[in-house]
């Protein structure tokens, strides 16, 4: 048995399977599977669509950065500004080239005008037609209260018998009230920021009417009434006629306040000399001259107000020409009522 067993054991072995190299093809690489070569390579990805729509422009087109220029400038300059309205016609014999229709030429180097204190020949804006009738309004509501109220101290003083008694007795109170209006008068005349500054101007106003006012009065009080009834009278026609008249000529009456201001240096030296000599004569002459002159000088303060004369006030200066036009008037009351006594006591 052991016999058999060994030769099953040890006899010739069964066929054996062909071996891996026998089916191994040379052609294809020993690591891919014989017979199974790599699948024919399809499109790797899906086909590619537009790539992206196409942008915009990142910014909208700038707008030029100046206007384009315009034409070379002639011969009269390049500062002009074109304005409305039609312009003069051409003149081809001019050797020069003619300004275009509506166009207005300056010159930036020219100076700033100057302030008023500097130069009262400048026009400040009295052109305008409002401004110049509310100036005008305004000058002669502030005179017309002057007036009123130095006219009633010299009624009460002229009608009231106890006032004229104490004023002829208390002389010293004409000079108080003399010192007072010469020191409001010249803080009104040379302080400008006075006079244009509310409530000062105003306030300096009053203290000097009130202090001439007060004068006026005293000097009413040594002449009789029928005199100075008429020569209110004669003042308020002489007045009343010079501004209207000067509002409405054509004449430039402020051309003449060089001579005026010569004529007013005279009537003082004259006036001087009539303190010396006592002549009845010589004192109505003075008078008369004194009443003509401050009668021109209405005539100029009232042009002053117009504003298209050779001198102008500020539409400010209101304060200041109602002042200019209050002295003239009392000034030629006090020369008529001289002319009245002087004749009445010779």
């Amino acid at each position: 048995m052991d016999t058999d067993r060994t030769a099953v054991q040890w006899g010739p072995s069964p066929a054996q399977p062909p071996a891996y190299s026998a089916h191994v093809d040379t052609a294809v690489p020993p690591t891919a599977p014989v017979g199974s070569p790599y699948p024919p390579a399809g499109p790797p990805y899906p086909p590619a669509g537009p790539p992206y729509p196409q942008a915009a422009p990142p910014y909208s087109q700038a707008a030029p950065p100046y206007p384009p220029a315009g034409p070379a400038p002639g011969a009269f300059g390049a500062n002009v500004h074109p304005q409305g309205g039609s312009g003069y016609g051409t003149n081809t014999s001019s050797p020069y080239n003619p300004p275009a229709p509506g166009v207005v030429y300056y010159n930036p180097e020219d100076p700033p005008p100057p302030p008023f204190e500097e130069n009262e020949l400048f026009d400040f804006g009295l052109e305008n037609k409002m401004i110049r009738r509310a100036f005008i309004r305004k000058v002669f509501l502030v005179l017309t209260v002057q007036l009123m109220v130095t006219f009633a101290f010299v009624a009460v003083f002229t009608f009231a018998e106890p006032v004229k008694g104490f004023v002829r007795v208390n002389f010293w109170t004409y000079i108080v009230s003399y010192i007072v209006f010469f020191v409001s008068l010249c803080v009104i005349s040379c302080c400008g920021n006075v006079r244009r500054k509310q409530p000062w101007n105003f306030v300096a106003l009053a203290v000097l009417t009130l202090s001439l006012s007060y004068m006026v009065g005293m000097i009413a009080s040594y002449h009789e009434t029928d005199s100075v009834i008429m020569a209110v009278g004669i003042t308020a026609v002489v007045c009343f006629t010079v501004v209207l008249f000067s509002l409405q000529t054509k004449y430039d009456f402020t051309s003449c306040h060089g001579v005026l201001f010569v004529c007013l240096i005279v009537l003082f030296v004259f006036g001087l000399l009539c303190i010396i000599i006592q002549n009845h004569i010589l004192h109505i002459v003075y008078a008369g001259l004194g009443a003509l002159i401050f009668t021109c000088f209405l005539a100029v303060d009232t042009q002053r107000l117009l504003g298209n004369k050779e001198l102008a006030l500020s539409p400010e200066e209101y304060i200041f020409g109602a002042l200019n036009l209050y002295l003239d008037i009392i000034n030629i009351f006090l020369y008529i009522l001289s002319i009245l006594g002087s004749s009445r006591s010779g």
